[in-house]
C-alpha cells in the first residue's frame, strides 16, 4: 500500500487466466459490454459475462477490496482502441480534474492480450496521482523522466489512483489494441482496508520518501502529500517522514514569558 501511495499504482501481470482472457477480448471486439448507470454497485454487475469474471476473480477482489471497499460504485467504463498502424499518441492528461479529495476512486487498466513495446500500451507517469492538473494541461509535453509504458504479456492488470496522468501510445502494428478501463468509487471510508500487519515496517518511510526525479527540485512537496495520504489511509494523524510535516504543523499559541 505504501506503493501506491508513493507510486499513484500498482502492477500485476499475468493475473488473468489465458482462457478468460480470450472470452473478455471476444467480447470488447463484439461491443457486448453493457453500460448500467453511474452509481450502480458493481457487484450487482456483469453477471454471467467473461468481464463480469474477470472482475470477480479473488485475486481482483482483493485488490479492490483492499483499496475501495467490498462493496464499491460503478463510475464508468472504457473500452480503448487504438487501430493498426495509428502512429499518433494521446496527449498526456488526467481524468477527474474537478476531483480535489483525499477519498480517491481507482481505476483498472486491463490488458486481455500481449502488448508489446510496438504496440504501443498505455503510458503513465509514477508519482503524478498529487499533481492536480486542469485535464490536457499537460499535453504539450513530449516526454517525461520516469514515464512507464505498459508492455505487458495478456492477462496483465494495473491498478491507479483516479489522479494518475497518463496517455495512450501509437500502434505500429497491423493489430488493432484493446485495453479495458474501469473506474470505481469507494462506499466505505478508505481506513485500514488492507492487510496491515506490516504497517510498523520501517521501510515504509523510504517508500513513500521515493524521488521520482521528473519533478526536480519538488520532491518535497511529494512526500508532504504522501505523508498526508498515508494518514487519510491508516487513521495515524502522528506520522511522519523526516519531519516534513511536522514543522509545517508547527504553530505555537502559548505565551512565552519574558526572561528576567
Amino acid at each position: 500500500m505504501a506503493r501506491f501511495a508513493a507510486d499513484g499504482f500498482l502492477r500485476f501481470d499475468e493475473l488473468v487466466p489465458r482462457e478468460l482472457n480470450e472470452a473478455a477480448y471476444e467480447q470488447m471486439v463484439a461491443n457486448e459490454v453493457e453500460r448500467p448507470p453511474a452509481g450502480t454497485p458493481l457487484s450487482s454487475m456483469w453477471t454471467d459475462t467473461p468481464l463480469g469474471e474477470v472482475f470477480r476473480l479473488p485475486a481482483i477482489q482483493g485488490i479492490k477490496n483492499s483499496l475501495v471497499g467490498t462493496d464499491p460504485l460503478y463510475d464508468h467504463h472504457a473500452v480503448h482502441t487504438v487501430g493498426a498502424n495509428h502512429l499518433q499518441g494521446q496527449a498526456w492528461h488526467a481524468d477527474a480534474i474537478i476531483d480535489i479529495r483525499q477519498h480517491f476512486d481507482i481505476q483498472f487498466f486491463y490488458f486481455s492480450h500481449e502488448t508489446p513495446r510496438e504496440m504501443g500500451g498505455t503510458m503513465i507517469l509514477p508519482g503524478s496521482h498529487f499533481r492536480r492538473i486542469s485535464e490536457s494541461d499537460i499535453g504539450r509535453y513530449q516526454n517525461f523522466r520516469g514515464q512507464l509504458p505498459m508492455v505487458c504479456k495478456a492477462g496483465t492488470v494495473m491498478v491507479a489512483h483516479h489522479g494518475i496522468w497518463h496517455c495512450a501510445q501509437p500502434n505500429r502494428t497491423d493489430q488493432r489494441r484493446y485495453m479495458f478501463k474501469l473506474r470505481l468509487n469507494p462506499t466505505a471510508r478508505q481506513l485500514r482496508l488492507w492487510n496491515t500487519e506490516d504497517l510498523g515496517d520501517p521501510k515504509i518511510s523510504g517508500i513513500l520518501g521515493t524521488n521520482h526525479e521528473w519533478y526536480g527540485n519538488e520532491s518535497r512537496l511529494e512526500v508532504v502529500n504522501r505523508i498526508k495520504f498515508w494518514r487519510f489511509l491508516t487513521g495515524d494523524e502522528d506520522f511522519d517522514v523526516g519531519y516534513w510535516l511536522s514543522r509545517l504543523e508547527n504553530e505555537p499559541d502559548t505565551p512565552q514569558q519574558q526572561a528576567a
